[in-house]
């Protein structure tokens, strides 16, 4: 996965923004986890880090779009994705250069914090993404007998109603 780290040591009490174009943030972890879609408008992001107490206070937002295949339909549209973040971060245990792989998003490397930026990032993404995507909210996807788009044509499929012994427990309500 892409990394980022931000060293934080020299970042004043007010804090410091950052900004994120770089389309590899997004399409390395996109390929390496097996997301699907590609993106069509480039991704952006800001960021401010706040100096804290006892961490550090990540503030911002993102937004882009990806093209996705539909979960009913099966066709691909363009998915805007974007999300605001406000997190607080406080440093993990010091690490050696080759430990870092249990490390958090901020790790101290001789006693100076990191701020691992692409994988906070790449979470944000992740939680803005759908779970399951649709093209329209009113999808009607694809008929299960002769797999005809539904939202594009009307099919001749006669639409299985069920084994007619149990038709008295389809109007059934529990209470």
């Amino acid at each position: 996965m892409t990394e980022l780290w931000i060293a934080l040591t020299d970042i004043p009490a007010e804090g410091r923004d950052f900004s994120f174009t770089d389309q590899s943030l997004w399409t390395g972890p996109m390929a390496e986890f097996h997301v699907p879609g590609k993106i069509v408008k480039p991704f952006s992001a800001r960021m401010r880090i706040v100096p804290q107490d006892k961490g550090f206070l990540v503030t911002g937002d993102f937004s882009g779009s990806v093209r996705l295949p539909c979960v009913r339909c099966a066709e691909e549209f363009e998915q805007p994705v974007s999300g605001g973040f406000e997190a607080f971060e406080e440093p993990a245990g010091e690490t050696g250069a080759d430990d870092l792989e249990d490390a958090g998003r901020v790790r101290l490397v001789k006693g100076a914090p990191q701020f691992d930026a692409a994988g906070f990032l790449w979470e944000q993404f992740l939680l803005a993404m759908p779970e399951n995507p649709l093209c329209v909210e009113d999808c009607k996807g694809l008929c299960p007998q002769c797999g005809v788009n539904r939202n594009k044509e009307l099919c001749a499929c006669v639409e299985n109603k069920g084994d007619p012994r149990l038709a008295v427990l389809r109007n059934l309500k529990l209470h």
